[in-house]
C-alpha cells in the first residue's frame, strides 16, 4: 500500500491513480489520518494535472460512500432531485419542488447555504418564519411520504468527504476544476438517495461557468459520472447572462417564487420551471413526453394544487403556511430606495455577478462563511435585457436595513447594467440539453 506522500507525488507527477489509491486518500482524510495540508497539496496537484475519466468516477464514488447513504427505497415511485450550478436570482427550487410534487412525483433535495452574492436555497427557505431546514432521517422519510417534497440541509454524516474537501478547496484556489466539481455535486446526489436528477448548468456572466465550452464540458461529465453510478441524469445548459426573474435576495425571491406558483411570475423564471419540471415528470414516469408534462404543470398551477403543495411543504417543516397567501409575513428590510437610469435607451446587457454583488452589499449575502445575512435585504429589477427605458426611470429598487449601505450598492448596480441606443435581443434561455 502506498503512503499518502507517495500518492501526492504520483499526482504531482501526473501519474494516474488506481481506484484503491483514491479510496485510500478519501478514507484517510475523512478519518483524520491525512491532515489538511496534505489534502491541499493533493487537490492542487489534481487541479493542475487533472483527473482521468476513471479517476473522476472513482473519486465521486469514494466521496459518496464516505458516510451514510440515505435510503429512500421505502417511498413509492421514482424520487427526483434537481440541482443548479448557481446564479443570481436562482430561486428555481422553491418553485420546482412543490410544482413537480403536486403532479405526483416525489422530490427530495439536500441543499446548501450561499457564500457570496446572495443566500443559498436554505437561506431563502429560512426567511419563511419558523421554517426548519434540519430534518432527522425519520422525519425526512415521513414528510416525503405525506407531502411528497422535502428540502433539507445535508446532515453531518452524509458525504462528509465533500464537506471537508470543499471547505479546503474554497481557501486553496482549487474550486474551478471540472473533475473536483463533478465529484462534489454527484457524490452528494448519490448519497442523497434520489433515483433521477435534473441538473441545471448555468452559463454566462452570473454563472460559475462563463463560457458555453466550459459549461458543456461540465454538463457532459456530470451526466457521465452520474449515470455510471446508477442515477438517471438529464443536464440542461441555461442562461445566466442576466439575473433570473427580477428579485435578488432571500425573502424577495421567496415572494417571487410564490407569485410564480400562482401563475403570476416573471416569464423567464416561469418558462425555466416549466421546462425543467416537464423533464422531471418524464423521468418520474408521470408524463409520456415533455409536452404532456408541461400541460400537467400548467394545470396544477391553474387549479391551485402547486400552491397548496407549497403550503403543505412549508407547514410540514415548521414554517408559517400563511406566507403562501400573504407574502407580507416575510421579512422586509426597513429601508428602500429607487435606482434610476442614468440615460434613456435600451437595456442591452448585465454583469449578472455584479448585480448579485450589489445585493450582497445590501446584506443579502455572506462575504465570509460565518457572516450573518439580512433575509429581507436585496433588490428588485424594474428592467431586463431588451426593455426600453427613459432617463431617470426606475431601474431597480434596493432594500436594506441600513440606509448607509445604499450608496455602494447603487454604484455597483449601475456599473453592472449596460444601456445602449438601439434595442437588444432577449437572451436565449436554453443553450443546450
Amino acid at each position: 500500500m502506498k503512503s499518502i506522500i507517495e500518492l501526492i507525488e504520483d499526482k504531482r507527477d501526473a501519474r494516474e491513480h488506481t481506484a484503491e489509491d483514491i479510496e485510500r486518500l478519501v478514507s484517510a482524510y475523512v478519518g483524520s489520518q491525512m491532515p489538511d495540508y496534505q489534502m491541499a497539496a493533493w487537490l492542487m496537484a489534481a487541479f493542475l494535472n487533472g483527473l482521468s475519466s476513471a479517476e473522476t468516477a472513482w473519486l465521486t464514488r469514494s466521496m459518496a460512500g464516505s458516510g451514510r447513504m440515505v435510503d429512500l427505497s421505502s417511498v413509492p415511485g421514482i424520487i427526483l432531485d434537481k440541482h443548479s450550478t448557481g446564479g443570481v436570482g436562482d430561486k428555481t427550487t422553491l418553485v420546482l419542488a412543490p410544482l413537480v410534487a403536486s403532479c405526483g412525483v416525489p422530490v427530495a433535495k439536500m441543499s446548501g447555504r450561499g457564500l457570496g452574492h446572495t443566500g443559498g436555497t436554505l437561506d431563502k427557505l429560512e426567511s419563511i418564519p419558523g421554517f426548519c431546514v434540519t430534518l432527522a432521517y425519520d422525519a425526512l422519510l415521513r414528510q416525503l411520504l405525506d407531502v411528497g417534497v422535502v428540502v433539507t440541509a445535508q446532515s453531518a454524516d452524509v458525504d462528509p468527504a465533500d464537506k471537508k474537501m470543499y471547505a479546503l478547496r474554497d481557501v486553496t484556489g482549487t474550486v474551478q476544476s471540472i473533475p473536483l466539481i463533478v465529484g462534489s455535486i454527484i457524490s452528494k446526489k448519490v448519497a442523497g438517495g434520489a433515483d433521477a436528477i435534473v441538473l441545471d448548468v448555468k452559463v454566462g456572466s452570473g454563472a460559475f461557468m462563463k463560457t458555453e465550452a466550459q459549461a458543456r464540458a461540465l454538463a457532459h461529465e456530470l451526466q457521465r459520472v452520474g449515470e455510471l453510478l446508477g442515477k438517471k441524469v438529464v443536464c440542461v445548459m441555461t442562461d445566466m447572462s442576466q439575473p433570473l426573474g427580477r428579485a435578488v435576495g432571500n425573502s424577495l425571491e421567496v415572494c417571487e417564487a410564490i407569485r410564480t406558483l400562482k401563475g403570476e411570475g416573471p416569464r423567464d423564471l416561469t418558462e425555466l420551471c416549466l421546462a425543467l419540471g416537464a423533464k422531471m415528470l418524464v423521468l418520474g414516469e408521470a408524463a409520456q413526453d415533455e409536452r404532456i408534462g408541461r400541460q400537467l404543470l400548467l394545470d396544477s398551477i391553474a387549479e391551485g394544487r402547486a400552491l397548496a403543495t407549497f403550503r403543505a411543504w412549508v407547514s410540514a417543516q415548521g414554517g408559517d403556511p400563511r406566507v403562501a397567501d400573504d407574502p407580507s409575513l416575510l421579512p422586509v428590510a426597513g429601508f428602500a430606495t429607487v435606482v434610476t437610469a442614468p440615460r434613456g435607451g435600451f437595456v442591452t446587457g448585465f454583469d449578472a455577478e455584479g448585480v448579485g454583488r450589489s445585493a450582497m452589499l445590501l446584506g443579502a449575502g455572506r462575504q465570509t462563511k460565518d457572516a450573518g445575512i439580512d433575509l429581507g435585504a436585496g433588490l428588485v429589477l424594474e428592467a431586463k435585457i431588451g426593455d426600453a427605458i427613459d432617463a431617470e426611470a426606475p431601474l431597480a429598487t434596493l432594500y436594506a436595513s441600513d440606509p448607509e449601505l445604499f450608496d455602494a450598492a447603487r454604484e455597483k448596480l449601475l456599473a453592472s447594467v449596460e444601456i445602449g441606443d438601439g434595442p437588444a435581443e432577449e437572451p436565449v434561455l436554453f443553450h443546450e440539453v
